[in-house]
């Protein structure tokens, strides 16, 4: 199995290539450089790895949630390039690729979304897999409900240092533990895809959609001053 895999969602830029089992792989935080960076690294990897573009058998992304630029950009590079190679895309949520990296059996995967709020799914550990066990949503921090009342759940994501850490606040008799600065890996994107490429998962090109759970981009002037004054 021979998979590209792009993770431009957050503020990293992060590209792998996954061969049979091996990964290489390029991370860097780049605030409005992943355009810049994506390609060419893509490049270098595959030259890497030793495997021409067509070689490969899949383009893998994290689709979202995450920020609307960086979720476009790869879904647009990811299409272009399976378009010309005439290969799938097997898309991946942006937080899944957050909560794997976590070993604890239930994990509350959180990102910043900005604008006072969070997007956040709630997972836990099947065998050697993750599943979804909450639909991802985006709220207030204050908002968010866990699946139980249960405590013992880890938190990772840069949502738990949103708002000053009131996400943390908020569920702090539920955390055991939590990583408020974990940022989503291509590596990770290449695994999660690999099995879901097995279950058949993989999709056309064109049918490929981003996950952006948030319809307003932006707030308007008057709800900027309202944020602002309700802090």
């Amino acid at each position: 199995m021979k998979l590209l895999a792009l993770e431009t969602a957050t503020e990293a830029c992060s590209i792998a290539v996954y061969v049979d089992g091996e990964i290489i792989e390029r991370h860097e935080i780049a605030p409005r450089l992943h355009a810049e960076y994506a390609l060419p690294w893509a490049e270098a990897l595959l030259a890497e790895a030793g495997i021409a573009k067509s070689q490969l058998d899949a383009i893998a992304i994290s689709r979202g949630p995450g920020a609307f630029t960086g979720v476009r950009l790869a879904i647009a590079l990811a299409q272009g390039i399976a378009l010309a190679l005439d290969k799938p895309v097997v898309a991946v949520s942006t937080l899944q690729a957050i909560a794997v990296q976590s070993q604890d059996e239930r994990i509350l995967a959180a990102i910043d979304a900005r604008m006072g709020e969070i997007y956040v799914g709630a997972f836990a550990r099947k065998g050697d897999g993750l599943i979804a066990i909450s639909t991802e949503i985006v709220c207030a921090p204050e908002a968010v409900a866990l699946p139980d009342d249960r405590s013992g759940w880890h938190g990772i994501g840069t949502g738990f240092a949103a708002a000053n850490g009131l996400l943390q606040q908020h569920l702090h008799a539920q955390l055991a533990s939590v990583d408020a600065s974990a940022l989503p890996h291509a590596a990770d994107v290449a695994r999660l895809a690999v099995a879901a490429y097995a279950r058949g998962e993989a999709l056309a090109p064109e049918r490929v959609e981003p996950a952006y759970l948030r319809n307003n981009v932006a707030l308007t002037l008057e709800e900027q001053k309202a944020l602002r004054a309700s802090r």
